[in-house]
């Protein structure tokens, strides 16, 4: 019995062993994942980080670039406008000699008017042609303002435009990269979760298994003590009817004995009595006839004790034949009440064993039923994590841009 609690504390040990081996695995297993979450996370943020910059240094250069194209084409404008105006004041400051000259010589032509008046008509004629300049030179450079500035918004309209392309261009892209890290980011948590679905499954196994392997090293040897209790509790009844057959002649040699004493009480008796029958028979019959009768009592003697001879030796057959009847009878009970009580201890083990079994198999079923479940609520938490996750994100990106489009739209 010691040795099959020292053998039931050493499953426990090895249970309790390959738990703790199945915990720290599983911990190890959680940790390697957890730790390429967090580098996949580093990752993906240092990408989105070297994205931005770059997008930023793309659209600093773009900005720099439509500045300076902006000034260029300014100056260009300019330039062309201080030309045109050059050209039109060359023109007029012709156009004024001439007319000056041809007023003149009209005014020189007439010598019916006097001087003094025709002095002011020439006045009054300069006069008018310089009004008449000063509006046209008015009119040409407001013109030229109208042109520059509908050039310069129409320029600065195609920059915006092209800055808008170029940010919505980011925005996708940008986009397509978060949506690429989310979709990796799924494939991995969904390659984790079959990877510790496995894992879980395999443990699960393998406690199982060690454990039917202990209940059936376990239940036989419980058969194993069983069939040698059984052995040494016939061995034991065995040696305890050889010694009752040993014992047996012993107690027939004594019983004998207390039959041959009385056998011999008896004859003494009888050998007592016919000793007073033959002197009581010499006293009373003549002398003549005591040879015949002491013949006749002798004879009447030897006959009794033959009889008693007969009677002892059947006494002692008899005796004999009872003994080992009985010896027999209570021997062949004893065996069949031993044999009959170990066949129903052997019938209560077996339906302990299948008992212990059947609970051990509802067990197992019940743990790989609440694993099956456990790992099912986990993969439709994570789907409905990620499917969430990113549509949350799609929309603040789309809202960005959107919010992004619609500024540029109002600055345009």
């Amino acid at each position: 019995m010691s040795g099959y609690k020292r053998m039931r504390r050493q499953h426990q040990k090895q249970l309790i062993a390959l738990e703790n081996k199945l915990k720290a695995e599983m911990d190890e297993h959680r940790l390697k994942l957890q730790k390429e979450v967090e580098t996949h996370a580093n990752n993906s943020s240092i990408e989105l980080e070297k994205l931005a910059k770059k997008q930023v240094a793309v659209i600093e250069k773009e900005a720099k670039t439509a500045a300076a194209d902006e000034k260029k084409f300014q100056q260009q404008i300019l330039a062309q406008q201080k030309r045109d105006l050059t050209n039109f004041l060359e023109s007029q400051k012709k156009q004024y000699k001439i007319c000056k000259e041809k007023i003149k010589e009209e005014m020189n032509e007439d010598h019916s008017t006097p001087k003094k008046e025709k002095q002011e008509r020439i006045s009054k004629h300069k006069e008018n042609l310089q009004h008449t300049q000063a509006e046209e030179e008015a009119h040409l450079l407001s013109q030229q303002r109208l042109y520059y500035d509908k050039n310069c918004r129409f320029f600065k309209r195609k920059t915006m435009i092209r800055r808008h392309e170029l940010e919505q261009q980011n925005i996708r892209e940008e986009l397509n990269k978060k949506r690429t890290q989310k979709e990796m980011e799924h494939a991995m948590l969904i390659r984790h979760d079959e990877s510790t679905r496995e894992l879980e499954y395999r443990q699960l196994h393998l406690l199982q298994k060690l454990r039917m392997d202990l209940i059936r090293l376990q239940h036989q040897t419980e058969l194993e003590n069983q069939l040698e209790y059984n052995k040494r509790r016939e061995r034991e009844l065995h040696r305890k009817h050889v010694m009752e057959l040993r014992q047996q002649p012993k107690n027939l040699k004594a019983m004998e004995m207390q039959i041959k004493k009385q056998f011999q009480d008896t004859c003494k008796v009888q050998t007592k009595q016919y000793k007073a029958l033959k002197n009581h028979q010499l006293e009373v019959t003549p002398k003549s006839e005591h040879k015949t009768i002491l013949k006749s009592l002798k004879d009447e003697q030897t006959r009794k004790l033959a009889i008693l001879a007969e009677q002892y030796e059947q006494s002692i057959n008899e005796m004999m034949a009872s003994q080992a009847l009985r010896l027999d009878e209570a021997q062949e009970a004893e065996c069949q009440a031993l044999r009959l009580q170990l066949q129903q201890e052997m019938e209560l083990l077996n339906a302990y064993q299948s008992k212990i079994k059947m609970q051990t198999e509802a067990q197992h079923e019940r743990e790989l039923q609440k694993l099956e479940q456990r790992v099912s609520l986990r993969r439709a938490h994570l789907e409905q994590k990620v499917w969430k996750t990113g549509a949350i994100e799609e929309k603040s990106l789309r809202q960005s841009a959107e919010r992004k489009e619609k500024s540029l739209r109002q600055s345009a």
